[in-house]
């Protein structure tokens, strides 16, 4: 029956981001994927889903496949506050929670203090400033402040109110470059929304040289035409894109029983199919950007799309270059129907891309609602939530290797 249980936890991260845009924490999502609430914490199910969360996590799943060497931000409800059960995981890895429904009791006071006093870093999450929560603030580090719940004076309100505390602020919901340079404005030390993933400023000039270089090579690798004398010359010529190949190559998360010594070599050991999808892949992830995490959450979403392609009757090669190009737009800071004119992918992936429908599109769809917590939204489909979960996993921890190797 527990192990059954285990199989409704559904686990995904969400990116909380420094001043400079690194990422600094990634938050975890969680619930039970037959209850329809957004974060999945009921009265009822809340303390089972944290402790599940905790458990399949920090001790079975093991920490560093969700969120590498960052920190966890996790929900803590009332309960799971007061228990006196030792929590399974060490200061340095975790900042917890405190849910906007918690009341603030003497019971909970005393509860929270004994935290602080163990080395946890406390944060109070959807913030609205009420005095009798400032007993909280006091032993609160991080306050979490949803941008959709104030207004913008409000907003200024709040961090006026706060700034006179010895906290840090996190800016939630953060959607629009709008939204992100206010809470710059006001001193915000985190922010966290999905904003990182929309094209910035696009203009009508030409892609800069720092970018053009890398995008040509990207694109000859992506022509249906292309030999294998042209990809080994095109991958040589950029010193770089042949080193990160061959180190990635003759890394152990390539298992390969013999040593790749050029990329000759590497492309007729693994064909050439494979290598232009890792070289496409490396030079994608050397393109500049003001924000890494898109990279990341390309490859993400890359590998999720092929774990997931034969559930929705894809062919997993065209479903991990979708999952690899959805971000495109954001990484180049262009419109996705700019690049697409420039890139001869195939034409179901050019659709797919501009327009998420069919399988593919399907496919690519309830990816990215499961990586956004949004799961609500996904399709119903011959795909379960436990084999969202699993490859969500799969593609988390493969990602954390892919670029530990690169």
């Amino acid at each position: 029956m527990a192990e059954e249980q285990s199989k409704n936890i559904i686990i995904a991260r969400q990116p909380i981001f420094d001043k400079n845009l690194n990422v600094y924490a990634y938050e975890l999502l969680f619930r039970g994927h037959d209850n329809h609430h957004e974060s999945g914490v009921t009265a009822d199910s809340g303390d089972y889903a944290t402790s599940q969360v905790i458990n399949h996590t920090f001790m079975e799943l093991g920490i560093d496949r969700v969120i590498g060497n960052k920190i966890a931000f996790i929900n803590l409800t009332k309960n799971f506050i007061l228990t006196d059960d030792p929590l399974p995981f060490t200061q340095d890895r975790v900042v917890l929670e405190i849910l906007e429904d918690v009341v603030v009791t003497d019971e909970i006071i005393v509860a929270v203090k004994k935290l602080v006093a163990q080395g946890y870093t406390i944060a109070l999450d959807d913030f609205i400033f009420d005095e009798s929560l400032r007993p909280l603030v006091k032993l609160s580090k991080i306050i979490k402040i949803d941008l959709l719940a104030l207004t913008d004076d409000e907003l200024r309100e709040h961090v006026e109110i706060l700034k006179q505390e010895n906290v840090q602020l996190l800016a939630e919901k953060v959607e629009t470059q709008e939204q992100y340079q206010l809470c710059q404005e006001l001193g915000f030390d985190f922010y966290q929304g999905y904003f990182f993933c929309k094209p910035s400023i696009i203009t009508e000039e030409a892609i800069p040289d720092d970018k053009s270089g890398l995008f040509r090579i990207i694109k000859a690798l992506q022509d249906p035409d292309v030999e294998i004398d042209d990809v080994e010359a095109l991958i040589s010529q950029d010193v770089g894109l042949s080193y990160k190949l061959l180190r990635l190559l003759n890394s152990a998360s390539m298992g390969l029983s013999r040593k790749v010594e050029s990329i000759r070599q590497g492309l007729v050991i693994l064909g050439l199919k494979t290598i232009k999808s890792w070289a496409t892949l490396i030079a994608l992830n050397n393109l500049p950007t003001k924000i890494p995490e898109i990279m990341t959450n390309a490859l993400v979403r890359a590998k999720m799309c092929e774990e997931l392609a034969v559930a929705y009757n894809c062919d997993k090669g065209s479903a991990f270059m979708v999952g690899l190009f959805s971000p495109i737009d954001a990484i180049m800071s262009r419109p996705m129907e700019e690049l697409l004119d420039a890139l001869p992918l195939g034409e179901e992936i050019k659709h797919t891309l501009l327009y998420q429908d069919g399988n593919l599109g399907l496919l690519l769809k309830d990816v990215i609602h499961y990586e956004q917590g949004s799961w609500d939204r996904i399709t119903p489909s011959s795909a379960s939530f436990h084999d969202l979960s699993d490859a969500y996993l799969i593609s988390t921890e493969w990602t954390i290797n892919t670029q530990a190797s690169l």
